[in-house]
């Protein structure tokens, strides 16, 4: 008899728990939660940095983790969130000023679809074909190279989230600091949600400073109490134009670059091989992206955050992660909840803007360390520079209509020039 298309997840009670086994309800459930509080951080804060409503990203992650979850076959325990991948091309193509609602988010959207349906047809060819290839195309050094080069455009941004004032400065730069200590000094749970706790150290310092003491722009909390306990999420229809298309599309190779190390990473962590699956789950986050952008929400990806609690829980039950959408579903029907993470002020978000996009850049160096990437290749250090600097300067192309912007230029460019360079010569 065929396998079936779901699995039939097994009681277990102790032990590592593998993606076909389940605990009791009770404890899956709180499993589920501490997911949510685990992604909660990101997610909120990347659709805030493109001016989009968290209130719909965090919906939509509910929604793009069980169609995941549905097109995996259950079989590969992940949740999907906010993709900071997008952030660099939406601002780009929206030209948002950086608070606020973001005016053209209809055009943004369309991107993101554009983005979407990229992914989900690289899934299929994958599917049908197999990893080889794409393994073969992004080695380390590009994907590497690549993320680097994310995290080096989005800086000025962050930047000039804390430079408005001394005042924004400060509380910008004691964000910083509150995740660095939560990181490194936090025990249990507090060191895996440092962006969440040190954003909330920001923010009950402004809060105190400005509110109370007057020395910033206070908080305007009557949003909070006008919203509404309960109600449907401010839902967003795209709108299609080849400008916003062609700079946030190339995006769908960071998620290629960024899944594939995921999964090899939940692989060797559970003790599975599940690179066939590869194809599937990068379908499946293709067309949770797509669903995303038809309403409103961010491009998602895989969430390393929820990679992390499970290398320190050891539990990989794929309905942890049906638990875990579900409870955010429901959060993306509060109002309320919305209007308060949209009170986050100004100096907070650039302070955890300097901690994530870094720590985006950072990632650059683990990729190339972990897989040993040989930079004394000339071909490999030409490639990295080249990249590296394409998308700290922004680096735009223009090729008639078409505009490349700093993250495509990078991307592309580092995937031909890598190619085109090929093996160096054997030296006499």
């Amino acid at each position: 008899m065929s396998e079936s298309y779901f699995p039939v997840w097994k009681l277990k009670t102790s032990g590592d728990i593998a993606p076909d086994e389940r605990l009791p309800w009770p404890q899956t459930i709180a499993l589920g939660v501490q997911h949510v509080v685990a992604m909660f951080g990101a997610t909120a804060l990347a659709p805030i940095l493109m001016g989009f409503d968290p209130n719909v990203a965090i919906f939509f992650s509910g929604v793009g983790t069980l169609l995941f979850f549905a097109m995996t076959g259950g079989r590969l325990p992940s949740y999907l969130g906010s993709s900071f991948a997008f952030i660099a091309v939406v601002i780009a193509a929206t030209g948002y000023s950086g608070s606020g609602p973001n005016p053209n988010l209809p055009v943004a959207l369309g991107g993101i679809v554009a983005a979407g349906v990229v992914y989900a047809l690289i899934g299929l060819l994958v599917a049908s074909t197999g990893t080889a290839w794409v393994e073969k195309l992004m080695p380390p050094v590009l994907t590497g190279a690549i993320v680097g080069a994310i995290g080096l455009n989005l800086a000025p941004i962050a930047v000039k989230g804390v430079s408005a004032s001394g005042f924004d400065t400060a509380v910008g730069l004691i964000t910083v600091f509150a995740v660095g200590l939560f990181a490194v000094r936090g025990a249990g749970l507090t060191r895996r949600l440092p962006v969440l706790l040190g954003g909330l150290t920001g923010y009950v310092i402004y809060l105190v400073c400005a509110n109370l003491l007057g020395f910033g722009k206070a908080i305007d909390f009557s949003s909070v109490s006008a919203a509404a306990w309960f109600g449907l999420p401010k839902f967003v229809e795209p709108v299609f134009t080849g400008a916003a298309m062609t700079l946030i599309a190339p995006a769908a190779v960071v998620l290629v670059a960024e899944n594939l190390g995921h999964v090899k990473a939940i692989g060797a962590m559970s003790g599975r091989n599940l690179d066939p699956l590869l194809g599937r789950a990068f379908l499946g986050d293709g067309v949770a992206t797509i669903v995303a952008g038809m309403g409103g929400g961010t491009g998602v990806t895989t969430y390393a955050e929820n990679m992390g609690v499970m290398a320190v829980t050891r539990i990989y039950s794929t309905l942890v992660f049906v638990v875990a959408a579900c409870v955010a579903l429901l959060l993306g029907f509060s109002p309320k909840f919305g209007a308060l993470i949209l009170t986050l002020p100004g100096p907070v978000i650039g302070g955890l803007s300097i901690v994530v996009f870094g720590l985006i850049a950072a990632t650059a160096g683990r990729i190339w360390v972990e897989n040993r990437v040989d930079f004394a290749n000339p071909r490999n250090l030409v490639t990295a520079a080249a990249a590296l600097t394409a998308g700290a300067g922004d680096l735009t192309i223009h090729l008639g209509g078409f505009t490349l912007g700093g993250i495509g230029a990078a991307t592309f460019g580092a995937i031909l020039l890598y190619h085109l360079l090929g093996a160096p010569k054997e030296q006499p």
